[in-house]
């Protein structure tokens, strides 16, 4: 695992050379630790017993239990294997933003410039990402165009396709638990 960090009012976006790697915060690597613990120390003897109970019934030919119980126990290995592969390649962000200015971890009220609406948007790393929440990633275009600006600035947020305008209205401090993307 990599960690850079950034400048002042910077968030620090260096990926590794090969291209790898989640950009993730230190809460972020502690929450897929945590995860982590929990599937291997909870979930893995559970589902292993599980599977042990459904292949106690016999023919394992016509047994629904046994393929049910053996996928849900291969899905959590899987998993495991994903957030240990993220850990191993992330490369950790920090947000040296000042108190006014959007960054991680922060929620921004806009308006949209000529459609009189307003929407609220948390800045987040992409892994916990989730346009239905309102959870922008840093590297999306929404995200790009919004970070280090200050209330009352205007920004045009640019697509392959189009671009708009929006006004920022406010920004506050959120570390709500947001979580952590699935596979």
């Amino acid at each position: 695992m990599e960690v850079f960090t950034a400048a002042p009012d910077t968030v620090m976006s260096k990926r590794r050379e090969n291209g790898m790697g989640e950009k993730l915060t230190k809460e972020d690597v502690e929450k897929i630790k945590e995860e982590i613990e929990h599937r291997k120390l909870t979930l893995r003897p559970e589902l292993i017993a599980a599977v042990k109970e459904a292949r106690a019934q016999g023919d394992l030919s016509e047994n629904f239990e046994y393929y049910a119980a053996k996928r849900e126990k291969n899905r959590n290995e899987s998993r495991i294997g994903y957030l240990e592969r993220m850990l191993k390649t992330a490369t950790i962000v920090e947000d040296h933003s000042a108190a006014d200015q959007v960054g991680l971890n922060k929620v921004v009220e806009v308006l949209f410039v000529g459609e009189n609406e307003t929407e609220a948007y948390k800045i987040v790393t992409p892994i916990r990402g989730d346009t239905m929440e309102n959870r922008i990633s840093i590297d999306s275009p929404l995200g790009r165009a919004l970070l280090h600006h200050r209330t009352g600035d205007v920004v045009t947020v640019r697509t392959e396709s189009d671009s708009y305008q929006l006004r920022i209205l406010s920004i506050r401090e959120d570390h709500g638990d947001d979580e952590i993307r699935s596979f």
